[in-house]
């Protein structure tokens, strides 16, 4: 299959723009925006009710239910909110961008996977306010590309590495060598982001250690917590404690620490998957007894800082560590983001750049620590990783300077790339 020039829709004579920038359903409120009013903690069941309403009268209006798809997941009904994506879906698969620009300077095409929110790069904090039309297409595989595709200067895969998105990733790798424009993220580098893969492709880069990680099915799991096998029968030279989470689980979903095999039988009663990831702990707790851990985005093979988070629990994401009540971990926080070239970014500067060069994405993000003798723990890398500029500024005033520098060189990326 080709993507031919005849696909992409017709542009105006004038300033290059797309004729068609309102002919495809714009939702009214769009991801980024329903996810800020949730993270600023406002009531969204008037807006759910409204948009249920929407689905129970004018269950043709696909722009309603991309929306009610998103809020219901919100509401933690993720069933239901991928039902409602389906209907979608089924209706249309190009969307145009609520934040779009009316006169824009570059026209993006996002190339996205139906999924839950967390399936897709959320580009839309990236290009806010910045002069950017985006659209998305939705690949839905065995289905072809739906016409007229939106005019557009550069197009961007989205599509976070999962084994639900292999198909939609190969099916666009196929299509890339027609595509009459530059597509940025190819699928093939993608999939070097699966945990094991991960693992080989770093391991190599010097400065760097990153726990093997193996895919094991629910029964081999159960044998480990009745004796039938020892950790080193699964990962070579391991020991209790180690590292257990469901395949494709992220955000800490069935994240847990193993310390013993009696661990694994109150585990798996918890968790209904057929298949687990296992690896080995490290423990990388500071002097100070604090576990850190820091996102960094890559931007055409640079990296930028995105946060920092400390705790005292190996489990730390950004949202349990308490950073707003803590003007310490806040200042830690400010001295990452602001003194990134010198601090932390120079000290694994070597690292940072071969991680770059080996995963050969235009924009991923990863998840990381250093070990106690000063080496860079990656933990996982991805694409779909959230980086806003949500939280409060009267809290959190050094982050919008930091978050507007990694939007500015992402939208320069683009503007380098589109030809």
């Amino acid at each position: 299959m080709r993507v031919d020039e005849t696909v992409i829709a017709a542009e105006t004579a004038v300033g290059g723009t797309a004729a068609v920038g309102d002919a495809f359903p714009t939702p009214l409120f769009g991801p980024a925006k329903l996810m800020k009013l949730a993270f600023d903690g406002e009531d969204l069941l008037p807006v759910r009710l409204q948009l249920i309403d929407s689905y129970i009268f004018a269950p043709e209006d696909a722009a309603a239910l991309m929306d009610l798809a998103v809020i219901e997941q919100i509401f933690g009904n993720l069933e239901v909110g991928l039902a409602r994506q389906a209907e979608a879906l089924e209706l249309c698969r190009l969307y145009r961008s609520p934040a779009s620009a009316a006169a824009p300077g570059l026209r993006l095409l996002a190339i996205a996977a139906a999924g839950d929110i967390g399936a897709n790069i959320p580009l839309e904090f990236l290009i806010e306010g910045s002069g950017i039309a985006l659209h998305t297409l939705y690949i839905v595989p065995g289905l072809p590309l739906p016409e007229p595709l939106p005019a557009h200067d550069v197009a961007l895969v989205t599509i976070g590495e999962a084994d639900a998105n292999r198909a939609a990733l190969a099916e666009i790798a196929a299509l890339i060598p027609g595509w009459p424009r530059p597509v940025l993220n190819h699928p093939g580098h993608i999939a070097r982001l699966g945990r094991e893969a991960l693992c080989a492709l770093l391991r190599p880069v010097s400065g760097t250690t990153i726990p093997t990680s193996v895919r094991l099915p629910r029964e081999r799991l159960r044998r480990l917590g009745q004796g039938g096998l020892a950790p080193g029968d699964i990962i070579e030279d391991a020991g209790f404690p180690l590292i257990v989470r469901p395949v494709d689980s992220h955000a800490g979903r069935g994240l847990a620490r193993l310390d013993d095999g009696a661990a694994v039988a109150p585990y798996l009663a918890l968790r209904p998957e057929a298949e687990f990831h296992l690896s080995p702990f490290v423990d990388y707790r500071g002097g100070d007894g604090l576990y850190r851990k820091y996102r960094v985005a890559f931007i055409d093979g640079q990296p930028f800082p995105v946060h920092m988070a400390a705790l005292d629990d190996w489990k730390i994401w950004y949202v349990n560590a308490g950073m707003d009540r803590c003007p310490a971990k806040r200042a830690e926080e400010a001295a990452f983001l602001g003194d990134f070239a010198t601090g932390f970014g120079g000290r694994h500067a070597a690292a940072l750049a071969g991680i770059a060069e080996r995963v050969g994405l235009d924009y991923f993000g990863i998840d990381c620590a250093e070990t106690r003798d000063g080496r860079l723990l990656v933990f996982e890398a991805d694409i779909a990783q959230v980086v806003h500029d949500m939280d409060p500024p009267e809290i959190f005033p050094y982050k919008r300077p930091a978050m507007q520098r990694l939007f500015a060189a992402f939208r320069d990326m683009l503007q380098r790339k589109r030809s």
